[in-house]
């Protein structure tokens, strides 16, 4: 090889290791950026149940160690004394020793003890998770899933409560981790979550609160939990639901029963408030309708529908340009009302007449469909 080829080869080895060397600090500057969490043991428990669960897995854990160190402590020793080295030779009749004989007796016995010692305690637990207690002063949570945001209906209140996720540039650092309106539930109460979906399998899950149950479409289930401290906790949906699967989250803001009591003076305030402004005799102009709609519509249909209006067919369709959309009046007044069966279009009857008002006249403006049209509170009203 001559003298320029070696050159040239060192010079391409040099090259390759440079690239090497910085694609591997970038790979170490993105990961530190990227990292999700370095958390290496389930979060603390903010109820009994939870805490029970988590005292499982730690006598599990206990004991799983304990056998690592003693079994590894014995294979470590054979290897450093038993080695050729020494002038060890494996044993030919180790079967016919006293050890021999009865460690496939004493081995699983033991084994057994544990499993059984494990398996005692969970299900003693597992019948408190499953077996929602019967109390007087339980609080009732209908859980709702829909594609893709959560509906928390306060039974005993007539409250009802939307929870979406927020977008990033709202929400930092806890990017779909965060919603915009949290479960509010109250300390030293024994709380029975109702748990159904709207379309697809949910599943509403909150490590803090040791609950995670499945929301089936046309079935109720139960869970419950008393919470013992204040705080946020997070949970997700842990059942793969569609492609927004990611963004449903679940907060749950734990308050004492004093604030608990005060947020739920708040909540019917704001829907008597609510209640009038969509009752009252005005007419609304086209602005106002639209700047209502558009917060709605980003809000509550942009999920499906996007916010440009273009869907994700076919299981979505698009609104700019529809016949629907820019058809009679009556019939996009109908389906945002009732709804269309065999699809995922479900009924918004927990919009008030001026918020789908809102809505039907935003959908038939926005994306140049420019029909001109102006739904009122009392077109609405009408159509139910």
């Amino acid at each position: 090889m001559s003298v320029t080829q070696q050159l040239i080869n060192n010079q391409s080895y040099k090259l390759k290791a440079t690239l090497l060397t910085g694609i591997a600090v970038a790979g170490m500057f993105f990961a530190d950026k990227c990292r999700a969490e370095y958390g290496i043991n389930f979060p603390p428990p903010a109820a009994d149940v939870a805490q029970e669960i988590y005292d499982i897995h730690m006598l599990t854990m206990q004991i799983t160690t304990v056998l690592l160190l003693i079994v590894f402590g014995f294979v470590f020793y054979s290897l450093y004394y038993h080695r050729k080295s020494r002038g060890f030779e494996a044993d030919q009749d180790f079967h016919n020793s006293w050890f021999g004989n009865w460690s496939w007796v004493v081995v699983p016995v033991m084994v057994l003890g544990v499993d059984l010692t494990i398996a005692g305690k969970a299900d003693a637990v597992l019948k408190k998770v499953w077996d929602v207690p019967k109390a007087e002063n339980i609080l009732d949570v209908k859980v709702t899933g829909h594609q893709w945001w959560w509906e928390f209906d306060y039974l005993d209140h007539d409250i009802k409560v939307e929870s979406r996720y927020v977008p990033e540039k709202e929400s930092g650092d806890l990017y779909l981790r965060e919603v915009d309106n949290r479960l509010v539930l109250p300390t030293g109460q024994k709380i029975r979550f109702l748990h159904t979906s709207a379309d697809v399998l949910h599943a509403f899950w909150v490590p803090e609160l040791a609950v995670k149950k499945d929301a089936i479409p046309g079935y109720v289930t139960e869970t419950w939990a008393e919470l013992n401290r204040e705080g946020v906790f997070r949970g997700q949906c842990a059942e793969l639901c569609g492609t927004w699967h990611s963004r449903m989250p679940i907060v749950v803001e734990s308050v004492s029963p004093q604030q608990f009591a005060a947020w739920v003076d708040d909540q019917k305030a704001i829907k008597v408030a609510a209640a009038a402004e969509a009752s009252a005799d005005k007419t609304w102009s086209l602005d106002e309708l639209m700047a209502k709609g558009k917060t709605l519509y980003d809000t509550k249909c942009a999920a499906c529908h996007q916010v440009t209006g273009m869907g994700l067919p076919p299981a979505f369709p698009g609104l700019k340009g529809s016949a629907m959309v820019t058809g009679p009046i009556e019939a996009h007044l109908e389906i945002v009302i009732k709804g269309k069966e065999g699809t995922a279009m479900q009924p918004w009857g927990s919009l008030n007449d001026l918020e789908i008002a809102a809505i039907v006249t935003y959908e038939r403006n926005a994306w140049d469909n420019n029909t001109g049209d102006v739904v009122q509170p009392s077109d609405v009203k009408q159509a139910r």
